[in-house]
C-alpha cells in the first residue's frame, strides 16, 4: 500500500470516497486500517486531497481548491500564489486569512471567480517558525514587534528564565499557532546586543531568515574526501577533452564561484559556441548527504560582505569552481549557429576544460568597447575570440528581441564596502557589453537543453514564467496614460515593443519598474507553459548547479538519458512523484533568497545613511500610495519613504485612477517620476527605514 496508489485511486473514484470505501478497495484488515489512516493524513497534509463536511475525501482540485503559497501585506491581507503555473493568483482579504502567515503553504477556495478573491481554509505548512523583534511591555505581559512589517499577528511572548527587557532585540521560536485573531505564543531564544555596526546587523538578518552558515561535519569531510581524490586520468575516459580549446570564465571582480566557461570559433556557415558548465552531478549523487543538505538549501545566498553557498566551500569554490588554467570536469552544450542566429545544431555531453584566462566584465568591456591598448596587449591571444562572442552575441540578442523578449537592462544596487565591512557608498551597478555576452550565451544553452529535453519527453524542471493577469495590466495601463505615454490599452505582446520605444527617454527606467512589478514571478515546474519575459516556448536552468539546485537536477537527468538512451519506466516514475516538490521547494528558497538580499541592501542602506540626517537631496517619485511617496535619491542608490503628513504645502489626497498625489488648493501633482528635493528627517536602524521631509 503505497501513498501514490492511495492518491491515484482517489483520483480516478470520481466521486468523493469514505474512509471505508478506500480500506474495502484495499481489501485491508482492520490491523492494516492504521497504515491506511497514516498515508490518507499525510496526502491532506502534502495539500493533495481534502476532506469535506461530509468526511469523504477527495482531490483537492475536484474540490475546487487550489494550494500555494501565501504572500502576506502589512495591511492584512494577501494572494495566494499557486503550486500550479496554470493558476491564476488569489487574492485574500484580511477576514479570510485564517491567520495565515508570510509564506506559509495554504489551501483556499475561490469565493468570487470573477475578482480572482478567496479564503484560506488550511494551512499545510508554516513558512515562519522563528522571528527577530523588539520587545514592548504590555501590563504584566511581553510583546514582540517583528522587524518584518508583513507579519502583522500580535505575538505574546512565554515566561522565560532569560532576563528579557522593554527595547531588546531578539530571537523568538513559535510555539503555538493560535488562528484567527487570537495572539502567537513564542518562546525567546536568543537575545542580541543592540548592533553597533553594519556587519552585527546582517549577522541578527542570518538568524531571522534561519540561514544556515555552517555544513555538518559529515558534509565538510566527504567533501574535503572529494577534493584530496581530485581528477585522476581514469576520469578522462568517457569524456570529450576539450582542454586544446581557448576557453575562459567571465564573472564578477568579486565572483568566487565560477560555473560556467565559454569558447568559440568561426565558421564558413556561421559559428560554434561551447558553453562548459561545472560537472557537479558527478560528485553530488542524488539522495547522498551533499545532496540532501544542497536540496534543503536550493540555491546560493548573496549579502553585501559574505556568501552562503549551498555548496561546501570545498566544493563550490574549489573542486567544482572553474578555476583558471585547472583541469575541470564539465558538462557541454555544443551549439552551432548560422549567421543569423538560427541555432542549427546542438550536441550535450561530459567534457574536461582547461581555462586559458578569469576574465571579468569590466576587463573584457575594456578589450571590446573601450579598445583599451594596454588590456589588448595582454590578452593578445583572446582578442579574436572576445571579437567573434561579441559578433554573436548582437545577432543572437537581436534575434530574441525580433521575438519579443523583454529586455528591462535595469540597474541593481551595489553596496561598496570599505576595509572594516561598513558601506562606502551605495550606486548603480550598470551592466556593460560583456555582461550580455554572458547572458545571451547562458540563454541559448538554456533552451537548448529544455528544448531537447521536452522533445524526448523527459520528466524535467523547466523555468516557467506565465503572462501578466488581466486587472494588473489594466492597472499599468492606467498609470503609464496618466503619465502621458500611452492612448491606447496595452497589452502583453505589445510589451516589448514600448519598452523600446520609451528607451533613452526620462520616464524609461520608471515604466521598466513598472512593467516588472505588473509581471509574475518566474518559478520552477515539471509543467513546460513557456517563458512570458524571454519570449521562449520552452526553457530551463541549466547553466548554475554551484548555486542553484534545479540546475544540478536538470544535469542529471540529461546525463542519465544520454548515458542510457532512455529514462525507464520506474525512474519516470520516480522522477514525476520528486520533481513537483522539488520545484515548489526551489522556488520557495529562491523567493526567500531575494527577500534576504534586500533587506540586506536595506540594512546596508540605513547604516549608510545614519550619518547624514538633516541632510537636503535631489530626488525623484518611484512610487505613490494612499500613505505617501517612494522617493529615490539621484546621488546616490537609496530610496526613503515621505509621509502624506509630512508634505505640509497643501492638503494632498491619493488619485487612484490617476495615481497621483494632488494638492487641494494649488493643485500640485507628484506622480511616478516627478523631481523632487528632500531632507532626511529620521533614520530607524531597528525598523530599517528612512524617512524624508519635504524641501
Amino acid at each position: 500500500m503505497k501513498k501514490e496508489d492511495i492518491l491515484e485511486l482517489i483520483k480516478q473514484a470520481g466521486k468523493p470516497l469514505s474512509f471505508r470505501e478506500l480500506a474495502e478497495s484495499q481489501s485491508l484488515k482492520s490491523s492494516e486500517r492504521r497504515k491506511l489512516k497514516k498515508i490518507i493524513n499525510e496526502l491532506i497534509s502534502d495539500g493533495k486531497i481534502v476532506r469535506n463536511r461530509k468526511g469523504l475525501y477527495l482531490p483537492v482540485k475536484e474540490a475546487r481548491l487550489i494550494t500555494g503559497y501565501f504572500e502576506a501585506h502589512k495591511n492584512g491581507y494577501g494572494f495566494l500564489i499557486p503550486d500550479s503555473p496554470s493558476e491564476s493568483d488569489v487574492f485574500i482579504p484580511p477576514p479570510a486569512t485564517m491567520g495565515a502567515m508570510h509564506g506559509d503553504r495554504i489551501v483556499a477556495r475561490i469565493e468570487q471567480k470573477r475578482r480572482r478573491e478567496g479564503r484560506v481554509i488550511r494551512i499545510i505548512e508554516r513558512g515562519i517558525k522563528r522571528i527577530v523583534g523588539v520587545i514592548e511591555r504590555a501590563g504584566p505581559i511581553f510583546i514582540l514587534q517583528p522587524r518584518k512589517k508583513n507579519i502583522n499577528q500580535q505575538i505574546v511572548l512565554a515566561p522565560t528564565e532569560m532576563k528579557i527587557q522593554s527595547g531588546q532585540i531578539v530571537l523568538a521560536e513559535i510555539s503555538n499557532y493560535t488562528g484567527g485573531n487570537k495572539p502567537l505564543i513564542a518562546k525567546v531564544l536568543k537575545i542580541f546586543e543592540k548592533p553597533k555596526i553594519p556587519k552585527e546587523d546582517l549577522e541578527i538578518l542570518v538568524y531571522e531568515y534561519e540561514l544556515s552558515k555552517k555544513f555538518s561535519s559529515q558534509v565538510t569531510n566527504l567533501s574535503k574526501a572529494l577534493v584530496k581524490k581530485g581528477i585522476s586520468q581514469r576520469l578522462i575516459k568517457g569524456r570529450v577533452d576539450l582542454r586544446v580549446l581557448p576557453t575562459v570564465t567571465i564573472d564578477g571582480e568579486n565572483a568566487k564561484d565560477f560555473d560556467d566557461a565559454v569558447s568559440i570559433k568561426k565558421t564558413k556557415k556561421g559559428f560554434i559556441l561551447w558553453v562548459h558548465i561545472a560537472d557537479v552531478s558527478h560528485y553530488v549523487k542524488w539522495d547522498s548527504p551533499i545532496d540532501e543538505e544542497a536540496r534543503m538549501r536550493a540555491t546560493s545566498v548573496y549579502l553585501p560582505d559574505r556568501v552562503i553557498p549551498m555548496l561546501p566551500p570545498e566544493l563550490s569554490e574549489n573542486l567544482c569552481s572553474l578555476l583558471p588554467k585547472t583541469p575541470r570536469l564539465t558538462f557541454t552544450v555544443e551549439m552551432h549557429f548560422n549567421n543569423n542566429g538560427e541555432r542549427l545544431e546542438s550536441l550535450f555531453y561530459p567534457s574536461m576544460i582547461q581555462t586559458a584566462e578569469r576574465m571579468t566584465y569590466t576587463s573584457v568591456k575594456n578589450i571590446i568597447i573601450d579598445r583599451d591598448k594596454e588590456e589588448i596587449k595582454k590578452y593578445r591571444k583572446l582578442v579574436p575570440h572576445f571579437e567573434k562572442m561579441a559578433e554573436l552575441c548582437e545577432i543572437l540578442k537581436n534575434r530574441r528581441n525580433q521575438r519579443g523578449s523583454l529586455d528591462f537592462d535595469l540597474p541593481e544596487p551595489e553596496v561598496l564596502l570599505d576595509i572594516n565591512g561598513d558601506p562606502q557608498a551605495i550606486i548603480k551597478s550598470e551592466r556593460n557589453f560583456a555582461h550580455f555576452i554572458i547572458e545571451e550565451f547562458m540563454i541559448a544553452a538554456n533552451e537548448a537543453v529544455a528544448e531537447f529535453l521536452f522533445e524526448n519527453n523527459i520528466p524535467s524542471l523547466y523555468r516557467v514564467h506565465e503572462e501578466p493577469e488581466g486587472n494588473k495590466i489594466q492597472y499599468l495601463t492606467r498609470i503609464i496614460k496618466n503619465l502621458g505615454l500611452l492612448k491606447d490599452e496595452l497589452k502583453p505582446k505589445q510589451f516589448h515593443e514600448f519598452i523600446k520605444l520609451i528607451k533613452g527617454t526620462p520616464h524609461e527606467e520608471i515604466v521598466n519598474y513598472l512593467i516588472l512589478r505588473s509581471l509574475k514571478q518566474a518559478r520552477y515546474s515539471p509543467e513546460n507553459v513557456g517563458h512570458f519575459g524571454l519570449a521562449s516556448k520552452c526553457y530551463t536552468h541549466f547553466t548554475s548547479p554551484i548555486r542553484r539546485y534545479p540546475d544540478l537536477v536538470v544535469h542529471r537527468i540529461l546525463k542519465e538519458f544520454l548515458q542510457k538512451g532512455k529514462i525507464a519506466k520506474e525512474r519516470k516514475k520516480a522522477l514525476d512523484d520528486t520533481l513537483p516538490e522539488i520545484a515548489l521547494h526551489s522556488s520557495k528558497m529562491e523567493r526567500r533568497a531575494d527577500e534576504i538580499e534586500r533587506d540586506s541592501i536595506q540594512i546596508m542602506r540605513v547604516w549608510f545613511m545614519k550619518d547624514k540626517e538633516g541632510e537636503e537631496f535631489d530626488g525623484k517619485v518611484t512610487m505613490v500610495t494612499t500613505e505617501g511617496l517612494r522617493v529615490r535619491l539621484e546621488d546616490y542608490f537609496i530610496e526613503g519613504f515621505l509621509h502624506l503628513s509630512h508634505i505640509t504645502d497643501d492638503f494632498y489626497q491619493f488619485d487612484e485612477n490617476k495615481y497621483c498625489l494632488i494638492g487641494l488648493k494649488r493643485k500640485k501633482k507628484f506622480t511616478i517620476g516627478t523631481p523632487i528635493k528632500v531632507k532626511v528627517a529620521r533614520v530607524n536602524i531597528e525598523d530599517r527605514e528612512i524617512i524624508f521631509d519635504l524641501v
